[in-house]
């Protein structure tokens, strides 16, 4: 076995521990992320991003990552305002946009914006009926990101969109939205065929009005539906009874004495 000299030994355990110290006390921080030093356990700033120096055994560090985080809202049972129970998940984006807060403020900023994002999915969503879910989307997303940006302000976290994606409802639900959607649109076929006939009645008034103040008017009418039946190859022909021809025999019947009205036995 080599005999190794003690002056040597001693260099190479001197290396050893220089390097260790430096490898302590040089640290490279990205551009994404900040360290958070604790000096003696006390908090003493942040640093970063590039070459920092910490002081082995004296400082310590936290990283934090200042990318968006994309966090998956599990699937929450939620009951509408209109006591339809549905299962409703979301996604959220949020940010660290003050790492010490982030450190210091809660022990687990990711668990606790996660279980925040679900109960107040939870809350906001109950309030509203299940057409609203299903209709009203963008404001219910901008409520919920409205709340957890206030609630997370304090741990240094900015929640930047909220998006529910999906809203699963049971099958027999599915199926009386189906038959209300059916009502709906024949009720507006009903509509839109009545605001026709009230339409064309109205120009049909128009119309009558126009013709009346000239009777010359009305026979040129007859000759172009003549014309029309004509074009058709029809042999019939139409010979209309003047309504005023009508008009004047009811009244000379109506003159006329009880006597007259009756006829010979």
């Amino acid at each position: 076995m080599p005999f190794i000299d003690a002056d040597i030994l001693s260099y190479i355990v001197i290396a050893a521990l220089l390097l260790f110290i430096l490898g302590s006390t040089i640290k490279v921080m990205t551009e994404y992320e900040r360290a958070v030093v604790f000096t003696l356990g006390r908090y003493s700033g942040v640093k970063g991003p590039g070459l920092i120096i910490i002081i082995p055994f004296v400082q310590q560090i936290r990283r934090v990552d200042l990318r968006t985080i994309v966090l998956d809202v599990p699937s929450q049972d939620v009951i509408s305002r209109d006591n339809v129970s549905v299962r409703v998940n979301a996604v959220l984006y949020f940010r660290v946009v003050d790492p010490d807060k982030a450190v210091i403020q809660v022990e687990d900023f990711m668990a606790a914006t996660s279980q925040l994002a679900q109960t107040t999915l939870r809350s906001v969503l109950g309030k509203h009926e299940l057409d609203e879910m299903l209709a009203e989307r963008d404001k219910l997303n901008s409520d919920i990101q409205a709340i957890l940006d206030t609630q997370t302000d304090a741990w240094g976290i900015k929640v930047a969109n909220v998006e529910i994606k999906h809203v699963d409802i049971d099958e027999s639900m599915v199926r009386a939205i189906a038959r209300q959607a059916e009502a709906e649109r024949n009720r507006r076929a009903r509509i839109i065929s009545a605001e026709g006939e009230q339409q064309a009645a109205e120009k049909l008034l128009e119309a009558a009005t126009i013709l009346g103040r000239t009777p010359e008017a009305m026979q040129l009418r007859y000759l172009s539906t003549l014309h029309d039946i004509a074009g058709e190859r029809s042999s019939t022909i139409v010979f209309p009874m003047p309504v005023d021809l009508l008009s004047g025999l009811a009244k000379v019947a109506a003159a006329l004495p009880n006597s007259e009205k009756k006829s010979p036995a």
